[in-house]
């Protein structure tokens, strides 16, 4: 039995495709993609929690789903990891069909819910013990534990564990089996700084040993720091599905150059202006704030000093993740009432 499966035991835990901006499809192979979602549509009664999604995750990358709250995303979770079955469509693990081939699917998988919950008169050592005996693996779990940061832990009891300790402890059950795949859901959800950094560092960890995430949160700075590519989920509809570099792109968020150059002439803002790709120049004072792709500002820069400007200081604004998904959700509502 894993740790997904049915038990009599107490559990671990709790229990769109339209306007998608980029390779939301699937592909008749699965090489190379950890995870592939196609055509999963699930309702309850006649409420349509999840229609008609797709998106793929690449291997070994860390990547980001999010959505607002009520937009599906638990619900696609849960698909995924095969603790609900859809009305339609597949999902597959290692190119392994989860409803088909569940055990074995779930047998690549590690899972941190939101919030994990153990007994609370057992130690971690016992509780990881525990685990490892329903995945059917050994395990060194005093190695595991200081892993993760609870090595000067192991012989206090969990009910005693603080929030934090108790999700470290999440993580270390999750890596039981070294899975090939991890599916965190909120994974630093109320936890104060110095816990989420402990978390953070640990997913990148796993990331970097060459374990594929999938990582859902509300804290969109955290999947701003973390994620390759992410997936945007609105009303049970995928929206949007790319890298984090190009959701901004397609999106129009502005990504601006400011430079400041003493003595400007009256002509420098038509001199940018008529540079291939610059959108729109700002002046203010001896500053100029220059709207343009990524990709001009080595020219932007260079240009001027072949010209004979003097640039003095430089600095770049980029678009947050919240401001791309803000602006995602606005073109999709947009969309809608056309």
């Amino acid at each position: 039995m894993t740790a997904f499966e049915e038990s009599s035991e107490k559990p671990i835990s709790e229990e769109c495709n339209h306007g998608v901006m980029r390779h939301a499809g699937t592909e008749s192979s699965d090489s190379g993609w950890a995870i592939v979602v196609n055509e999963l549509t699930k309702s309850f009664g006649n409420l349509h929690a999840v229609d008609d999604v797709s998106f793929r995750v690449p291997s070994g990358e860390i990547f980001g789903f999010i959505g607002p709250n009520g937009s599906g995303k638990t619900t696609v979770m849960k698909l995924i990891l095969g603790l609900l079955s859809p009305d339609s469509g597949t999902v597959t693990i290692e190119g392994i069909d989860v409803f088909a081939e569940g055990k074995a699917a779930k047998a690549h998988v590690g899972y941190l819910p939101e919030r994990p919950s153990f007994y609370d008169n057992l130690t971690p050592v016992q509780t990881l013990k525990y685990f490892a005996r329903l995945k059917g693996v050994l395990i060194d779990p005093h190695s595991m534990l200081t892993e993760v940061g609870l090595g000067h832990a192991t012989d206090r009891l969990v009910g005693t564990f603080s929030e934090g300790m108790t999700q470290l402890l999440g993580v270390a059950q999750a890596m039981i089996g070294d899975p090939d795949v991890y599916v965190f859901d909120e994974p630093t959800s109320a936890l104060d700084p110095r816990w989420s950094k402990r978390v953070r560092e640990k997913i990148k960890t796993l990331n970097g040993n060459g374990a594929t995430i999938f990582l859902s949160s509300h804290d969109l700075s955290e999947v701003q720091h973390l994620c390759d590519s992410v997936a945007i989920i609105e009303g049970g509809r995928l929206i949007a599905t790319d890298t984090l570099t190009a959701l901004s792109e397609e999106s129009g968020v502005d990504h601006r150059l400011v430079l400041t150059m003493p003595d400007l002439g009256r002509n420098v803002e038509n001199f940018l202006a008529n540079l291939e790709d610059v959108e729109r120049v700002e002046r203010d004072g001896d500053t100029l704030t220059v709207t343009s792709p990524i990709y001009c500002r080595a020219k932007i820069i260079s240009s001027l000093v072949e010209s004979g400007y003097n640039i003095t200081e430089v600095r770049t604004f980029e678009p947050t993740l919240e401001d791309t998904f803000i602006e995602v959700l606005e073109m999709n509502e947009s969309e809608g009432e056309r």
